[in-house]
């Protein structure tokens, strides 16, 4: 049962009440309720699962920031306080793959174990000559957002899908908030910070997405996390959560119970 917490101005969306807790973080084209059919396979009685709105986003759409990634962490922190975690995992999909290891970092010692659904690794995302103006004029054509969209699943889903991503897409984020979260997740590279770490690490990426792949993974996130392991899903691309939900949240309990 989904509920959000009292008290709170634009409060995070909280699902479950099991005893381990999972902070969600979404990806750029996302937001708290940009999970697809996973919320609603969620096992309550098992885990306690907070998704997470970015400022500019959802819920907290016209809510001023900085949009960087140190905010999204401070934020999060901030969300499970208010719900006295004392300890957590974390979920990132895409952006919040990234945005998850600030978190880490930021924590203290409280994140039990991190899972990134085709995460942006810690080195950020280099663009090259064609991809970097289709991602820096996405904030304002929504030519650019379905291009992406069809790109990164791999050329093959509904024309009438992509669309109504293209539509979520607008409709949950602010145009300066998601420009700005670009360079946050595209630009910063703070992978000499995680290097190292020996929180588990799971990294889920689908067979069709081609821009965050099993290669991508192997050459950083893998490298970077002693205790990180890699599973490929197939008959996915860049959105599990809408392409392939019961076989990621499977994947995801898998995780969850083995810390």
């Amino acid at each position: 049962m989904a509920h959000d917490t009292p008290g709170m101005a634009n409060a995070p969306l909280v699902i479950g009440t099991g005893p381990r807790k999972v902070l969600a973080l979404h990806g750029w084209f996302g937001s708290a309720t940009g999970w697809g059919h996973l919320p609603d396979l969620v096992d309550g009685d098992r885990y306690s699962w907070l998704f997470l709105d970015y400022r500019g986003y959802g819920a907290r759409r016209g809510e001023a920031g900085e949009y960087s990634l140190a905010e999204i962490s401070a934020d999060a922190l901030a969300a499970v306080d208010a719900q006295g975690w004392s300890s957590f995992a974390v979920v990132g999909h895409s952006m919040g793959g990234s945005a998850m290891q600030r978190v880490l970092l930021d924590a203290g010692g409280r994140v039990d174990g991190l899972l990134g659904v085709s995460p942006v690794p810690a080195t950020g995302v280099p663009f090259d000559e064609q991809s970097g103006p289709l991602f820096r004029g996405a904030a304002e054509d929504r030519g650019n957002r379905y291009a992406i969209l069809d790109l990164t699943t791999g050329g093959r889903l509904s024309r009438t899908w992509l669309e109504r991503m293209v539509q979520f897409s607008l409709d949950q984020s602010d145009p300066a908030a998601f420009r700005a979260y670009l360079d946050a997740w595209a630009g910063t590279d703070f992978s000499a910070e995680v290097q190292g770490h020996p929180v588990p690490v799971r990294v889920v990426v689908g067979e069709h997405d081609p821009a965050l792949s099993a290669a991508v993974m192997e050459q950083t996130f893998l490298q970077h996390y002693p205790n990180a392991s890699l599973e490929v899903l197939p008959n996915a691309g860049h959105y599990a959560m809408y392409e392939t939900p019961v076989a990621l949240l499977s994947t995801v309990e898998r995780f969850l119970d083995d810390l």
